[in-house]
C-alpha cells in the first residue's frame, strides 16, 4: 500500500458536529482502503474525495495514497474512453492539491495523449515550476515545447536583417498614413510592436495558437504596449467587424508564409482580409491619404527554382537499391516518400519537404540556371482569387550541367514594398529553409547538356505544386512518369494497326502483375538504402541462430545460396513429426522494416514483424512472395496480440524468442522512450542463448563552439529584436537538446576529441550506471556552446552500427548550454552525465 502511516487523531473542539463527522471520516477511510484492496479504484477515489472535503487537514496524511488511487482510476477511465470523467477527476484533485507537481504532470500526460498539446504544456510547465528537479515533468515539457513553439521562432527572431527590413517597411507605411493595422499570425507580436512604435493609432493582432497568444500577451505587456495593441486569440478568417475590431484597417502585416510560400494559408487569409477587413486598395495613379486605402505587407512575391543533383535528398526520397542483404525488392513495388504531388491524387499531401540547402550533407550540384516559377501580387484581390482556379503553367528549363536529377529546389523573394525585400535563396544568409520537390517516376534520372526539364506549376490546396516533372532529351524523346516514353513521330503511323501495335509496346509491366504503392517516411527510405545496417543485422542474426542450431542453419544457408532462384518447398510435408521447431525472431523496431524477411532466409526461422500499416504489410507479403518464401513464413505480430500496448510477449505459451530486435535510437538522435523497460521485459522472453539487438549502445560526444546552435535554441538578447523585450518570454520554451542535426555539415568548431559518455547495456543491465563523470581535455581554445552526441550500436562485440555515418538514417542531437564557457587549449572539463528513463542530461561541472 502506498501509505501505511498511522492515522492522526483529530483533536477536540472541532465544532458541535465533530464526533459525527469524525465517525464518517473514519468509516470512509476504512472503505477507501478496502476498495483499494479489491482494486475498486473508482469507489476508493470517491471515498477519498469525501474524506478530504470533510477533513482537509488530512491532506498530508492521505496525499500519497490519494495520488495512487487517482492514477489507477484515471487509467481505467482512459481505457473506457470516459474522457470527461477522467478530466473531471483531475480537476477535482487539483482543487484539493493545486501545488502538487505529480498530479499536474499526470494531468498533462493525459491531455497530451488526447491531442491537447497547448493545455498539456501548461500543466508540464507548472509542474516544473513547482519542482525544478522533477525529471518526469522536465522531460515531458521539453518534448511538448517543440510542438508548441516551433524552433523557427527562435531562428527568425535572431535574424536581425529580417527584423530590420520588416520594421523599415512597416515604419514607412505607417508614416505614409496607414494608421490602423492588423497583424495576421502575430506569433510573439513583434510586427505589431513595430507598427505601434512607428505611430499606428490602433493595432490588432490575431494568433491561433493558445501558447503563442499567451506569450504575445506577456511580451506586449512587458514592452508597455498593451494599451495600443489588441490581441485576439483566433484565426483571421473568424474576425468580424465590429464584434472583434471596430472597422476596416488600412494595413495588414503578415509573415504567414512557409518555405513553399503558400503553405501557411496566406492566400486564403488575404482573400478574406481584402473582402472583409481591409479598406479598398488605391488604384493606379490615384492620389490621396493612405489612411483611406488598404494595403498589405508583403506587397508581392516572386518564386524561383533550380534543378539539382543531391545524394542526400536522393537517399531520403528514392529507394536506390534492388537488393537488401540478399532480399530482392520486386519491381512491382513502388516506394515513394510523402513529399510528392500526384496529378490525380484526391488526398491533400504536402508536396515538398524542406532543407537548409547551404547545410545539406554532401552539398548539391545545380543542373539548370535559376528560373522564375511564379509571381503573386498580394495587393490584387482578383489575382489572389485566380490562383486556386488557374490551370497549371508548363515550364521548360534548359540543362546546363550533366548529372542525376534529384529534386527541384524552390525559394522566393518577398517584396515588402517597392523599396524593401527579403530573399530565402540558399545563397543568402537567411533564417529560411528552401522547399524541396523530390523527383519521382523517371526511367532514367541522368540528364545532360541540351536536355530540358519540363514541369507543371500551380497553387492548389494552399500549396505551391510542381507536378509532372519530366525530361525532354536532346534526342527528342521525353521521359515521363511511370517510365512512359513518348515518341514525337507516334501519330505518323500509317494505319490503325500500326498505331495499336506501337501503343501496346509502350506498356511497361505485365497486365497480371499488380503494382503495390508503398509510401514511406523519408527516414524509412534512408533506412532501406542503408546497406551496412542490413548487412550488419544479417551477420549478427546468423551468428546467434548458428549458435542455437549450428548444423541445421549451416545446411539451410548452403541450400539458400545454391538455390537462390528456386522456390522453397511449400507443400505439406510427409514427415511433419520430424520437422524441427523453428527459432522465433521478433522485430519490434518502429516503422517499415525488412529485417524479419532477412531473418526468414537464415534457416528454420519463424520471423514476426510488428509493422502496423496495411500498406506496409501488403508490401512485405509481396517481397516474401518475390523471394520464394513459403506462404505464411512471415507473420505480423500485432495480429496475434490482443493488447497492442503489450507487444512484448512470448511467441507461444510454451516458447521463447531467439532474437528480439528493439529500436533504441529515434531518427531524431534521441534515445527511444522506455527502451530500458522494454529491454528488461525482453530479457525475460529470450530462450537460453537468445539475444536482444542491439546488445549494447555506447554514446559519444564532443565539445564544440557553434553560434548556429545557440541561435536555433534561444533568442540571443534584445539587440536581435531591435530593442524589444522578447527573449525572456520565448526562451521559457527553449529546450536543452537540439535534435535532427547533421553533424557532418553543422557550422561548428570542435574544441575536443570525441569521448565515450555513456553505456546502455540491454543484455547485461548491471553494467549500466545512472550517473557518470567524464573528463574531457580541450584541444582548441574557444567558447564551449554545445555538446553534440551520437551512438555506436553493438549488435555483438564485432558488429557495430554508427549513427553518425554517411549511410545512417539517424540524425544527431546536441545539448546546448545556457551560457557559453570560455576554455583554453590544455584545459580539462568534467562532464556530469545522468541517465533517467529515456532522458540523458549532460552538464559541465564548473
Amino acid at each position: 500500500m502506498p501509505n501505511s502511516r498511522p492515522r492522526p487523531r483529530r483533536g477536540a473542539g472541532s465544532g458541535a458536529g465533530a464526533p459525527g463527522r469524525d465517525e464518517l471520516v473514519s468509516r470512509s477511510l476504512q472503505s477507501a482502503e478496502h476498495c483499494l484492496g479489491s482494486q475498486d479504484f473508482g469507489t476508493a477515489y470517491a471515498h477519498y474525495l469525501l474524506v478530504l472535503s470533510l477533513a482537509p487537514e488530512l491532506k498530508d496524511y492521505v496525499k500519497e495514497t490519494f495520488q495512487y488511487t487517482l492514477f489507477r482510476w484515471a487509467e481505467e477511465l482512459d481505457a473506457l474512453s470516459r474522457t470527461q470523467d477522467l478530466l473531471g477527476c483531475y480537476e477535482q484533485a487539483l482543487e484539493l492539491f493545486p501545488d502538487d507537481e505529480v498530479i499536474c504532470n499526470s494531468m498533462g500526460e493525459h491531455l497530451f495523449r488526447m491531442g491537447f498539446r497547448d493545455e498539456a504544456a501548461g500543466y508540464f510547465h507548472k509542474a516544473v515550476k513547482l519542482n525544478p528537479d522533477f525529471n518526469d515533468a522536465k522531460e515531458n515539457f521539453y518534448r511538448v515545447a517543440n510542438w508548441l513553439v516551433e524552433r523557427w521562432h527562435f531562428i527568425m527572431l535572431n535574424d536581425t536583417k529580417r527584423n530590420t527590413i520588416y520594421n523599415a517597411a512597416i515604419q514607412k507605411a505607417v508614416c505614409s498614413g496607414s494608421k490602423s493595422v492588423l497583424d495576421i499570425g502575430a506569433g510573439t507580436g513583434i510586427l505589431s510592436m513595430f507598427a505601434r512604435k512607428a505611430g499606428a493609432h490602433s493595432v490588432y493582432a490575431c494568433e491561433l495558437s493558445k501558447t503563442m497568444y499567451e506569450l504575445a500577451c506577456d511580451v506586449v505587456a512587458a514592452n508597455e504596449m498593451e494599451e495600443g495593441i489588441k490581441l485576439l486569440h483566433m484565426k483571421s478568417l473568424d474576425i468580424k467587424i465590429p464584434k472583434h475590431i471596430p472597422e476596416r484597417v488600412s494595413l495588414v502585416v503578415t509573415e504567414t508564409v512557409d518555405a513553399g510560400l503558400f503553405g501557411e494559408g496566406i492566400v486564403e487569409s488575404l482573400i478574406h482580409a481584402w473582402e472583409h477587413l481591409l479598406l479598398q486598395p488605391k488604384t493606379k495613379g490615384e492620389n490621396g491619404d493612405c489612411e483611406k486605402y488598404g494595403k498589405v505587407i508583403p506587397a508581392s512575391a516572386v518564386i524561383f527554382g533550380i534543378a539539382v543533383e543531391c545524394a542526400e535528398i536522393r537517399r531520403h526520397h528514392r529507394v536506390g537499391v534492388k537488393d537488401v542483404a540478399g532480399i530482392s525488392l520486386p519491381t512491382n513495388v513502388k516506394f515513394q516518400s510523402p513529399a510528392y504531388s500526384s496529378v490525380d491524387g484526391e488526398e491533400t499531401i504536402e508536396p515538398y519537404t524542406t532543407e537548409k540547402m547551404s547545410r545539406v550533407p554532401g552539398g548539391y550540384l545545380a543542373l539548370t540556371e535559376c528560373f522564375e516559377i511564379m509571381t503573386v501580387d498580394f495587393n490584387n484581390l482578383q489575382e489572389l482569387k485566380s490562383l486556386a482556379t488557374k490551370k497549371p503553367d508548363k515550364i521548360g528549363v534548359p540543362v546546363i550541367k550533366e548529372g542525376v536529377l534529384d529534386a527541384i529546389v524552390v525559394w522566393f523573394v518577398l517584396q515588402l514594398d517597392d523599396e524593401h525585400s527579403l530573399s530565402t535563396s540558399p545563397s543568402e544568409e537567411t533564417c529560411w529553409e528552401q522547399a524541396v520537390y523530390p523527383v519521382h517516376d523517371l526511367a532514367d534520372y541522368w540528364i545532360k547538356l541540351g536536355d530540358e526539364v519540363i514541369m507543371e506549376v500551380s497553387c492548389q490546396d494552399c500549396y505551391l505544386r510542381i507536378q509532372s516533372i519530366s525530361v525532354f532529351h536532346s534526342e527528342h524523346e521525353m521521359e515521363v512518369g511511370k517510365s512512359f516514353t513518348r515518341n514525337k513521330d507516334l501519330l505518323s503511323f500509317g494505319n490503325e494497326a500500326e498505331l495499336c501495335s506501337a501503343l501496346a509496346n509502350l506498356q511497361t509491366s505485365k497486365p497480371d502483375v499488380v503494382e503495390q504503392l508503398c509510401v514511406l517516411e523519408s527516414t524509412e527510405i534512408a533506412l532501406l538504402n542503408n546497406i551496412p545496417y542490413h548487412e550488419g543485422f544479417k551477420m549478427a542474426m546468423k551468428k546467434v541462430l548458428s549458435s542455437l542450431t549450428p548444423e541445421k542453419l549451416g545446411q539451410a544457408m548452403d541450400t539458400q545460396c545454391q538455390n537462390n532462384e528456386m522456390s522453397y518447398e511449400s507443400g505439406p510435408s510427409n514427415s511433419d513429426q520430424s520437422t524441427p521447431e523453428p527459432l522465433y525472431v521478433l522485430d519490434v523496431s518502429e516503422g517499415f522494416s525488412v529485417l524479419p524477411v532477412i531473418a526468414g532466409t537464415l534457416g528454420q526461422v519463424k520471423p514476426y514483424s510488428s509493422v502496423e500499416k496495411d500498406q506496409h504489410r501488403a508490401t512485405l507479403d509481396i517481397i516474401c512472395e518475390a523471394n520464394h518464401f513459403p506462404k505464411d513464413t512471415l507473420e505480423f505480430w500485432l495480429r496475434h496480440v490482443e493488447d497492442e500496448s503489450a507487444v512484448l510477449q512470448r511467441p507461444k505459451s510454451d516458447k521463447l524468442w531467439s532474437i528480439i530486435i528493439l529500436d533504441v535510437i529515434e531518427p531524431s538522435g534521441l534515445i527511444q522512450q522506455e527502451i530500458m523497460e522494454k529491454a528488461a521485459i525482453s530479457r525475460c522472453l529470450l530462450q537460453s542463448g537468445g539475444k536482444i539487438f542491439p546488445q549494447y549502445v555506447l554514446m559519444f560526444g564532443l565539445l564544440v563552439e557553434s553560434q548556429t546552435l545557440m541561435e536555433e535554441s534561444a533568442v540571443q538578447g534584445a539587440e536581435r529584436t531591435l530593442g524589444f523585450n522578447i527573449a525572456p518570454f520565448i526562451n521559457q520554451f527553449q529546450v536543452p537538446v537540439r535534435v535532427f542535426l547533421d553533424l557532418a555539415s553543422l557550422p561548428c568548431i570542435p574544441l575536443s576529441k570525441p569521448v565515450e559518455l555513456l553505456r546502455l547495456d540491454l543484455m547485461t543491465p548491471y553494467l549500466n550506471t545512472s550517473n557518470r563523470e567524464v573528463k574531457v581535455r580541450i584541444c582548441k581554445s574557444g567558447q564551449v556552446t554545445a555538446i553534440p552526441f551520437w551512438y555506436h550500436m553493438y549488435l555483438d562485440d564485432e558488429i557495430r552500427l554508427d549513427t553518425s555515418s554517411e549511410a545512417s538514417h539517424w540524425k544527431q542531437a546536441a545539448v546546448v548550454l545556457d551560457n557559453p564557457i570560455q576554455v583554453e587549449m590544455g584545459d580539462e572539463l568534467v562532464l556530469s552525465i545522468q541517465h533517467h528513463k529515456s532522458n540523458v542530461s549532460i552538464t559541465i561541472k564548473q
